[in-house]
């Protein structure tokens, strides 16, 4: 197990409340899937999980791991909902019920406020890259996706760091938590950082095309902040 999952998994498996704070890679999504996992009754067709994540791809990577880590439950069903994708198919999954939600909290919302989902039945809420979702001005759709979840819940909340915004939330929709803080540790010596300061948008995708060329990296990842951003760049 990695540090993260060593110290929250047992925590979590014993139904406590948990913050934790490490990076990404750090193996979180492992951890409180476990702990889902574990409180499954998969007899009863009801949504009884949801985890709330900041993006698509998270919410994509998070389902496809619960799913890899499940594939020992028989008939278990995990439903990916996401802004950005349409809204019928997602329409139809819904009737036809599910376990485990995992998505976006503006969709997520968006299904509730119509009658979509039923949460009655909700033991575990998981707060993936909570710092993220806040910072994307997800504040209050978390707030009124949470007064709909019931109180006797297990709530889980990861992130990164842990501003002030963090801390009223856990503060708030949290039973005694317990945090589990997993410092990252990177071997700086063989990393090198530059940074290549622009005036507009043509100079910044000039310099980008330009750093390309001249070090033609084997493998590189460039990001973006937006879908339409990442496109442009792509051509």
């Amino acid at each position: 197990m990695t540090p993260i999952q060593a110290d929250s998994l047992p925590k979590i498996l014993d139904g406590k409340d948990i913050i934790g704070q490490g990076k990404t890679g750090s193996g979180k999504t492992a951890a409180f899937s476990l702990g889902l996992l574990a409180n499954l009754n998969v007899k009863r067709f009801r949504v009884q999980s949801l985890v709330l994540c900041p993006t698509r791809e998270l919410a994509d990577q998070v389902a496809k791991e619960i799913r890899t880590l499940a594939r020992g439950i028989h008939n278990i069903k995990v439903l990916t909902l996401c802004g950005g994708m349409p809204m019928g198919p997602q329409i139809g999954s819904l009737e036809h019920g599910a376990h485990i939600l995992v998505g976006t909290p503006g969709r997520i919302l968006d299904h509730l406020e119509k009658g979509r989902i039923n949460l009655e039945e909700l033991n575990t809420l998981v707060l993936d890259e909570a710092d993220r979702m806040l910072e994307m001005g997800f504040k209050d759709a978390l707030d009124a996706i949470i007064g709909e979840a019931p109180r006797d819940r297990q709530t889980l909340l990861f992130s990164a760091t842990f501003p002030e915004q963090i801390q009223a939330i856990a503060s708030s929709v949290m039973k005694q938590p317990e945090v589990v803080k997993v410092e990252s540790k990177h071997d700086h010596s063989s990393i090198k950082q530059f940074f290549y300061q622009t005036e507009t948008v043509e100079e910044r995708d000039n310099a980008l095309e330009n750093l390309l060329l001249t070090h033609q990296p084997e493998s590189a990842v460039v990001f973006c902040n937006t879908k339409k951003e990442v496109q442009k760049r792509c051509r």
